[in-house]
């Protein structure tokens, strides 16, 4: 029997499952590893949706509700993300912050409305939020965590069949660990931001807001962040720096002005 044939096997079945869960993102057209049931991950959604309305509160004011449902069901009926359950709610939390969850559940707390300002910014955040559904970043970032599993069970088994154990072994485990969290999947979740960030440009731009008012919102929240200090490095970011969105978004701009005029707008 050859001496790695149970890693070269498992590594062959995490082939073939790669292989067999390839998807494409909407609009990017970039490749996709979805090892996850829409089904359950839907449901993964709303049962963290549920947990977190029962523990932040819903604000009451009724004027930026309003804008956010009307904003919501512009976007969402031009994603036209199949089997979603849209629900939009806006959480009472000063942190200027937006969430989406697999299914349709996006979460926008009251602390990012001085940034957006006004309608066209709050569409930036929430067409980027619907772009995280639409693109099924969550399922993405459940199937990495899967890969990545899989392959550190591969390397303890072509470990120890090699003869190595011990501190060789527990240094390479952790070697493992930290290559794949920082050249693996914080990599993948600022390519996902940045993903979100160009497919929500298009979005925005179809439900009929101007798409130039994204890099002005951004430029808003990059001065919010310079007021506080800034951000640390990119490198060991799950986000890209805000000048790097700005940039990326305007090269996309001019596209998403054509799909702005499509849809009635002006400019």
């Amino acid at each position: 029997m050859p001496r790695f044939n149970c890693s070269r096997g498992a590594a062959l079945l995490l082939s073939t499952c790669v292989l067999a869960a390839c998807a494409t993102a909407p609009e990017t057209g970039r490749s996709q590893l979805l090892m996850v049931d829409p089904g359950q991950e839907a449901q993964l959604g709303f049962s963290a949706f549920e947990q977190k309305k029962r523990e932040t509160p819903i604000s009451g004011n009724r004027q930026a509700n309003q804008q956010l449902q009307t904003v919501g069901g512009r976007i969402a009926r031009v994603a036209r993300v199949p089997n979603a359950r849209w629900e939009f709610v806006l959480f009472e939390d000063p942190v200027p912050n937006a969430f989406a969850l697999p299914g349709g559940k996006v979460g926008v707390n009251t602390g990012i409305l001085p940034i957006t300002k006004d309608e066209a910014g709050l569409a930036t955040v929430v067409a980027h939020e619907i772009a995280h559904v639409s693109a099924r970043h969550g399922a993405e970032r459940m199937s990495q965590g899967m890969a990545v599993q899989v392959g550190g069970a591969i390397l303890n088994v072509a470990l120890g069949a090699a003869g190595y154990g011990g501190a060789t072994q527990s240094l390479a485990t952790q070697a493992y660990g930290l290559g794949t969290q920082y050249g693996v999947l914080m990599p993948y979740s600022r390519l996902q931001e940045s993903e979100a960030d160009r497919i929500g440009l298009m979005y925005m731009a179809r439900a009929g807001y101007d798409p130039r008012e994204a890099i002005a919102f951004w430029k808003r929240f990059q001065a919010y962040n310079a007021g506080r200090g800034g951000k640390g490095l990119e490198f060991l970011s799950t986000h890209p720096l805000d000048a790097t969105r700005i940039a990326e978004l305007e090269k996309y701009v001019g596209q998403a002005m054509v799909e702005y005029r499509k849809a009635g707008g002006r400019g």
